[in-house]
């Protein structure tokens, strides 16, 4: 089987695509035929040796993949082969065939295709344990994502709407209002203009008659950090996801004494690893928003295996909305 593998970190097309013997499951796993994987911002952090958990090297990147169980070793209950599964692994997905433990693996809806399930893996989880397990979001109130079109936050979108928020959306462009826009938000924040400590602070409150976020999900860090925490409501919440906007903000802490505002990280593996079954029900969770027609995957475009490199680095460069997955085998 074809494998993408890191032997020295560097720019995704430094990895190399190595022929390997077929795998075989061990006491508790089992191989999955990857069909589809999802492109994930950390994919590209793995890669360039820049993510906080490096596996030793050389190893296969990737994080989502969905596809068929092929074999399973001793001790796994539940899934048999010619199962649909998706999966969150660590590392691994960036092959034709993957090492996947049944707790992490999740067998998929009719109807959900292996392209749509690769994009709906770890940033819908991720978004819906920032939006409800971390912001302790309530029915009704008022929401703002950063990067709003990306992977975690147009997922963020789509879950908050489907939960009865009222949902601000902050992007950078005109192409990326439109994409939120047609996921229903309630108000574009634009983060293309100066100073954004003062603007979004100004934008959000014009928007909310004065209140204010409830809720602020921030995947980017940098300068809407500053902006999205003066723009919080009493006693609201604020989660940090990540920094694909570079710079590591910093806090004086005395800001959140002033408003009794809250704010918390969201590492999301930790769940995955500490809480499985938590994460389960997470799971069934966003199947039924699936099904109810609010949690709707946008693929911005599917890649051949042979194209992933170009994938990550279109996706490191935040040049995506929505989802890239990369087809791997047939029937994707």
């Amino acid at each position: 089987m074809r494998s993408y593998r890191v032997w020295e970190h560097g720019a995704p097309s430094s990895m190399r695509v190595d022929t390997l013997a077929d795998l075989v499951p061990k006491e508790g796993e089992m191989v999955v035929d990857v069909k589809a994987a999802g492109i994930n911002f950390p994919d590209a952090l793995v890669v360039t040796g820049k993510y906080q958990l490096l596996p030793e090297r050389p190893f296969t990147p990737g994080k989502d993949l969905a596809g068929v169980v092929r074999a399973v070793g001793p001790g796994v209950s539940g899934f048999a082969p010619g199962d649909r599964i998706m999966a969150q692994v660590e590392y691994g997905a960036f092959a034709e065939q993957a090492i996947v433990h049944p707790s992490q693996a999740f067998r998929m809806p009719v109807g959900l295709s292996f392209e749509a399930a690769a994009a709906m893996g770890l940033v819908y989880q991720t978004a819906y344990f920032a939006l409800v397990e971390r912001g302790q979001y309530k029915r009704g109130e008022t929401v703002l994502v950063g990067g709003a079109a990306g992977g975690v936050g147009l997922a963020a979108v789509q879950i908050a709407k489907g939960l009865g928020a009222k949902v601000l959306a902050g992007v950078r462009s005109s192409e990326e209002a439109e994409v939120v826009r047609a996921a229903g938000v309630d108000a574009v924040i634009d983060l293309s203009v100066p100073d954004l400590r003062e603007s979004v602070r100004t934008q959000v409150l014009a928007a909310t008659d004065g209140h204010g976020a409830d809720v602020v999900l921030d995947p980017l860090g940098a300068d809407f950090f500053a902006g999205a925490l003066r723009a919080m409501a009493w006693g609201g919440r604020l989660v940090v996801i990540g920094f694909a906007a570079g710079d590591i903000p910093t806090l004086k802490v005395n800001y959140l004494l002033l408003k009794n505002i809250a704010v918390s990280g969201l590492q999301w593996s930790d769940y995955r690893d500490r809480t499985p079954e938590r994460v389960r029900q997470v799971q069934q969770d966003l199947f039924d928003l699936w099904r109810a027609g609010a949690v709707k995957p946008r693929i911005m475009r599917d890649f051949a295996f042979s194209e992933l490199p170009e994938a990550l680095d279109l996706v490191s460069q935040g040049k995506v909305q929505g989802k890239a997955v990369v087809r791997v085998g047939e029937g994707a």
